[in-house]
């Protein structure tokens, strides 16, 4: 997709999102949207895409770090139970308790046992989810063994890139019909009625953004509550107030035009 193209219409659904989160606000919902998928498949950018122009104490992004020791002896779902929100919050899973049946299956940080488990116990942990009122949308980021590929060499000659490319993923990389196994048999157990897969295609990531955005705001029926711009108060008047000289307190300007 063309940068012009793809910049009106983020703009439009920017908009939009913006009203979906007066809706939230104004409704006391509770809303978790989780992204899963490969290795590059794009789930930081499209939630950083979300994100961008809401507020982050309404739109949250939880993506969990590595469990700690006495994580590991707690209950699996302890861990992601705080991250749940309240009434007039949605939080966004940069990755989520899938990542027992994905990359803790593969890579061996789960016996067999904790991993039987979970795809029995997923399907009825999000059950009570919504059964309690929470809305749950699950999102799996589709990209081809070829456009990843591709991705992963960027990352690796860009040096602003390199960040992104960890050992794990590197682990992953050579294991690609490993996780393609454990992809399927998640969907055929935890994609449910009440809490189904929606595959998004990212070969093309402005694309892809763009569809998953629209399919997000298509699943919470919302209303435009956009108030009037506000009657800004007048500042208050100087009087004998004397700024004094704080120009040895800034920093060096080095990217001011010359006056001309």
């Amino acid at each position: 997709m063309k940068s012009k193209k793809y910049g009106k219409e983020l703009a439009a659904l920017e908009s939009e999102l913006a009203k979906l989160q007066a809706w939230i606000i104004d409704q006391a919902l509770r809303v978790v949207v989780i992204f899963e998928g490969r290795d590059a498949a794009g789930k930081g950018g499209t939630i950083k895409t979300i994100t961008r122009r809401l507020n982050p104490r309404v739109v949250r992004t939880v993506a969990t770090p590595t469990p700690t020791e006495r994580q590991k002896s707690e209950w699996y779902l302890q861990r992601y139970i705080p991250h749940l929100p309240a009434s007039g919050e949605m939080v966004l899973f940069d990755r989520s308790w899938y990542n027992r049946l994905g990359v803790e299956k593969v890579m061996g940080f789960c016996s067999d046992a904790e991993y039987d488990r979970f795809l029995q116990l997923g399907p009825r942990f999000e059950e009570e989810l919504v059964h309690d009122g929470i809305i749950l949308i699950k999102y799996w980021l589709h990209v081809s063994d070829d456009e990843q590929e591709r991705r992963f060499q960027r990352r690796n000659t860009d040096a602003k890139r390199r960040w992104k490319l960890s050992p794990m993923d590197l682990e992953a990389r050579s294991r690609w019909v490993d996780y393609s196994r454990t992809r399927d048999v998640m969907f055929e157990y935890t994609s449910t009625p009440w809490a189904p897969w929606v595959i998004a295609d990212m070969n093309d990531k402005k694309a892809g953004r763009l569809s998953i955005i629209r399919h997000l705001l298509g699943q919470i029926p919302y209303e435009d509550l956009t108030q009037p711009p506000l009657d800004l108060p007048d500042r208050q008047p100087q009087g004998d107030y004397v700024r004094p000289d704080w120009s040895s307190l800034f920093m060096p300007a080095k990217y001011l035009e010359p006056d001309r």
